[in-house]
């Protein structure tokens, strides 16, 4: 296989969905507002990660790897989806995750359904996280096996082009189309007072990405008085702004990778 090649992963494209209500509660049109569901991609859950470990995998079998070694937080999705691309490919899988452990909920409950082995490296930054991971996979290889080290999130530039993909996937989808937001939505529970959604909703939190065809549109969502650009960048004309909403930047303390 070639390091230039995705490995097939997902199920592409994933769909585009209109919101006609929610558009018209913030003041859109009916056909103004959409959200790219990627949270059907699959495996393991789903979610955008996967466009980077088709990639990032495709490389590392293209090196031959028969164990991926990665990173990532205690309740990592990208870790969740690495361990599922190992199931679904054949390959051992090592995360190495910060923490001490402690009950396996959530991504850390699929981790181990998936058959990953987890390595806690304690109370870490993110570069010794790196560090003790790039030990893990030099021992791995000095026991005669062949491992390849994802980075933190799948982030690097060969990881990359799924999000390229992505945004021709999206132009192909709506040629018309003239802003993107990307937006993260946080699941929880609320007080039983408050009529508590069922346990599923209390799932880990999800990308969410909505579009406007309209030019205008663009003029007034990057205005908003509560918007801080936290991102932006352009993918042949598309043009993608992030913000961070209050229970997202109440999260920002603990990322999930």
């Amino acid at each position: 296989m070639s390091d230039r090649e995705p490995v097939a992963l997902g199920t592409l494209p994933t769909p585009l969905e209109a919101a006609p209500r929610l558009a018209a509660a913030i003041g859109l049109g009916p056909d103004d507002l959409w959200v790219k569901r990627d949270d059907l991609l699959g495996p393991g859950g789903g979610g955008n990660k996967v466009r980077k470990l088709q990639y990032t995998v495709a490389a590392a079998l293209a090196a031959g790897a028969t164990t991926l070694v990665t990173t990532g937080a205690a309740q990592s999705n990208h870790a969740r989806l690495t361990a599922a691309a190992g199931a679904r490919l054949g390959l051992d899988v090592v995360l190495v995750l910060a923490g001490t452990g402690g009950v396996a909920t959530g991504n850390l409950a699929l981790d181990a359904m998936l058959g990953a082995r987890i390595v806690w490296a304690g109370d870490v930054d993110s570069g010794e996280l790196e560090r003790r991971a790039a030990r893990i996979t030099e021992q791995l290889t000095a026991d005669g096996r062949v491992a390849s080290q994802i980075p933190f999130g799948g982030s690097n530039a060969t990881g990359a082009r799924g999000y390229v993909d992505a945004g021709h996937e999206l132009l192909a989808q709506l040629p018309d189309l003239a802003l993107l937001v990307v937006q993260l939505v946080v699941a929880h529970r609320r007080p039983t007072a408050q009529r508590a959604p069922a346990p599923a909703a209390a799932a880990a939190p999800t990308a969410a990405t909505t579009f406007s065809r309209r030019p205008s549109v663009s003029k007034r969502i990057t205005s908003h008085p509560s918007s801080r650009a936290t991102r932006a960048s352009s993918v042949s004309g598309l043009t993608t702004t992030g913000w961070p909403t209050a229970s997202s930047r109440a999260r920002s303390a603990m990322p999930s990778v």
